[in-house]
């Protein structure tokens, strides 16, 4: 099931469509797996609570944000998120490095050949234990496709092997991204890493009862604008998500930016962690040698996760080469490979 609207789907459209998606089944336990608040205009806060509200009266409901390394969310941007009528005892906190059960491998063989040798060792399977929880008749796993440095398109499987995933998914995940080179990957679908995701997909997970709800979006201001809604198993759907959000959140350029100035919401990014995505969105558009300036009103601390920032204080955005070279040398950034990624991606070069 699908909608797309180049203007914008509406609220009664977007209830219709979710009550569609139920219809039939038989459901007495769910699990709901949106993104946190850092997806803030994914649109995807608005549907939890629409299948909340279309499920609340005969079936119990658990709401799990896709927290993925991100920090938990408060009461206050639960409710800002969304809205009033999904209870804050409802939501459940995912533990990345805790809480998870690993459920299968990527033969190193085939992460080899997706990334052209780059990379040649297996990838654990690690989700949050309650996805392989039988009691749950459906799981609705809900998320906004849109360019993504690591993955390329985010959303889909990403949601659950990297937002509901365990470290060392998440760590080889985001090394395999930064070893392939962004450059090569954002804004793409068949990634190294979405085909890392979409192997997994296919083999741990097919007894899983996953739906996905995935949205295309813009936002005015703090308006967003949901103009595609795609509900269902099939990878298909996904990629009609990624055509309609490669035309409505890809700008291209003619000529390279000398300067260019990102202002960064304090109610989204409290950490170079998220808030680097100043520099991996604007990357490519920038010209070499050129200038990048970001203000960071809310931005208090390097990592989400206390473990990541003390790693990012001690090694700092050194550069690729830098980088790996530190890898090669240190334990505690081997073991933390995500954080090594991350200041790959974060650095500037030469």
């Amino acid at each position: 099931m699908y909608i797309q609207n180049d203007k914008e789907i509406s609220a009664a459209e977007l209830k219709a469509a979710v009550e569609a998606s139920l219809k039939g089944k038989k459901l007495r336990k769910v699990l709901i797996l949106p993104p946190d608040y850092t997806r803030m205009y994914s649109g995807a806060g608005t549907l939890t609570a629409m299948y909340y509200d279309a499920l609340k009266e005969f079936c119990e409901i658990d709401i799990m944000p896709a927290l993925g390394t991100h920090e938990p969310m408060t009461r206050e941007e639960c409710r800002a998120f969304f809205g009033g009528g999904v209870p804050f005892e409802r939501i459940l906190v995912h533990n990345w490095r805790n809480d998870v059960i690993k459920i299968g491998e990527v033969p190193g063989e085939f992460v080899s050949e997706v990334s052209e040798g780059l990379v040649n060792d297996s990838i654990d399977v690690e989700v949050n234990r309650r996805i392989m929880d039988k009691s749950y008749d459906l799981i609705i796993s809900i998320g906004q496709v849109v360019p993504h440095e690591v993955v390329g398109m985010a959303n889909y499987s990403k949601n659950i092997f990297v937002g509901c995933g365990g470290s060392s998914m998440i760590n080889s995940s985001h090394m395999l991204g930064a070893f392939y080179g962004m450059e090569r990957v954002m804004g793409r679908d068949f990634s190294p890493v979405r085909r890392v995701f979409d192997y997994a997909e296919q083999n741990f997970l097919k007894d899983v009862p996953l739906m996905y709800v995935l949205t295309v979006t813009t936002n005015t201001g703090d308006k967003t604008n949901i103009h595609g809604l795609f509900i269902g198993r099939s990878r298909e759907l996904f990629e009609m998500a990624v055509k309609q959000s490669q035309n409505k959140n890809l700008t291209k350029v003619d000529v390279p930016f000398k300067k260019v100035v990102v202002n960064l919401d304090p109610r989204e990014f409290k950490s170079t962690w998220l808030g680097n995505k100043a520099v991996y969105r604007t990357r490519m558009a920038i010209a070499d040698g050129g200038e990048l300036v970001i203000l960071a009103p809310g931005v208090r601390k390097f990592g989400e996760d206390d473990e990541n920032d003390r790693l990012i204080r001690k090694y700092g955005y050194a550069g690729r080469e830098k980088v790996l070279q530190l890898v090669s040398e240190n334990d505690d950034l081997k073991e933390n490979l995500s954080v090594a990624a991350h200041l790959i991606h974060g650095s500037s070069d030469g």
